[in-house]
């Protein structure tokens, strides 16, 4: 893999599912036995992935993503990204739908695959501090 073809690959993936809103998109990038770990939960498969980014995306009116930086290791197998999502709650942590605005931080790791493919996504984000706003502690 060349340099900064995979920061390439999950710029691309950002922009064309998260930006985009388009769910179906991920398909074109990540590996039929896809996994997301995402705080701790895996999500397995491609086309779970999928149903996991269009649940998640319909829990957030005015959806917006932004990568903050993004870079990988010398071989082009790990990306790593820092990221910001903001919206509307439609009960996004599991809680009522409240219309709140929030914003969460996040950093994402990607293992990246000789073809291109995007194998797993390691996720941990300021979920608590996020519910807690959204509640109001």
């Amino acid at each position: 893999m060349s340099s900064n073809t995979a920061v390439q690959i999950v710029e691309s993936f950002w922009r064309e599912v998260w930006q985009a809103r388009d769910p179906q998109a991920a398909a074109r990038f990540v590996a039929e036995d896809f996994v997301i770990t995402s705080g701790g939960v895996e999500i397995a498969g491609r086309e779970q992935f999928i149903e996991w980014i269009g649940i998640f995306l319909s829990k957030i009116d005015d959806f917006q993503f932004g990568a903050i930086e993004t870079f990988q290791n010398a071989d082009g197998t790990r990306v790593a990204s820092r990221w910001k999502l903001c919206g509307k709650n439609r009960g996004f942590i599991g809680g009522r739908s409240c219309g709140t605005p929030f914003e969460m931080l996040g950093t994402a790791v990607w293992q990246v695959r000789a073809d291109g493919l995007l194998q797993h996504n390691w996720v941990e984000r300021n979920a608590l501090e996020v519910h807690r706003d959204l509640i109001g502690l």
